[in-house]
């Protein structure tokens, strides 16, 4: 399972999959899902997990400034406000794709 194309259209990231399926996804999704540490969190070598407090995003954190394919598993996507370190694979874009 590969994108073909990934582009944004309007407020939704775009994907068509090599096998015919398009999913949809709500920029604002894909940003509040942020496969990062630095978002979701990281577990310590005794299994506990230790997650930065919530803070709010600004505007500029829903703003997609582009979508870079790294190797042949995953995206990483560059937002307005300079966060860029979430590398979300394939088949976590998909799931996401599934809920929108």
């Amino acid at each position: 399972m590969r994108p073909l194309d990934i582009q944004q259209i309007g407020n939704e990231l775009a994907i068509k999959w090599d096998d015919g399926v398009e999913s949809f996804i709500a920029v604002e999704t894909l940003r509040r899902r942020c496969p990062c540490a630095g978002c979701q969190g990281e577990v310590d070598v005794l299994g506990n997990l230790h997650i930065n407090p919530p803070k709010p995003l600004p505007p500029a954190a829903f703003q997609l400034v582009r979508v870079t394919l790294v190797g042949g598993y995953a995206v990483q996507p560059t937002w307005a406000d300079g966060h860029s370190s979430g590398l979300y694979p394939f088949d976590y874009l998909r799931k996401l794709g599934a809920i929108g």
